[in-house]
């Protein structure tokens, strides 16, 4: 039997509910719809940066590095783990996460990873405050795709 504290279905259903929304602004490059769905403090780090504090410098730093560059992103939802805190107001989400790179050439190939993103209850929402993600090893960690960003949160513009 599991010692995990794993999540009561209403919290997974939210968590999976919250990867699927942001899959959707990751496949849309737009970096403003996925914004709000962070913690503005939000510590992070990838493939591309180390620890990286705060939502504006993330979004410059790793998302406008890979979200223009890919394709496809998806997390596995039936792959996920969720796990709470008794109390209902901290969550984890352990997530396997699929995407398509570009070589220089054009061609595409699998680009799969992992994700670990830690949430914090805010009223009836869901706000990730950490987030890790990054690619399985032996995978290229360039791609080149050439995606426009659909749109950038307010006071940021393009890089």
């Amino acid at each position: 039997m599991s010692t995990l504290p794993h999540a009561d279905a209403a919290t997974r259903e939210a968590i999976l509910r919250w990867l699927d929304v942001f899959s959707g602004h990751v496949r849309a490059v737009d970096y403003a719809a996925a914004a709000p769905m962070f913690d503005p403090d939000v510590l992070a780090f990838g493939t591309h940066r180390d620890v990286i504090p705060g939502l504006e410098a993330w979004i410059r730093t790793q998302w406008n590095n890979v979200w223009p560059r890919t394709t496809e992103f998806r997390f596995d939802l039936a792959g996920t783990a969720v796990l709470a805190s008794g109390a209902g107001d901290m969550a984890v989400a352990v997530a396997p996460w699929t995407s398509t790179g570009f070589g220089r050439d054009g061609v595409p190939f699998d680009r799969p990873g992992r994700a670990s993103m830690v949430f914090r209850r805010d009223g009836n929402a869901w706000v990730c405050v950490h987030s890790h993600m990054s690619l399985n090893r032996g995978f290229p960690q360039e791609s080149f795709a050439d995606r426009a960003v659909k749109a950038w949160p307010e006071g940021m513009g393009g890089v």
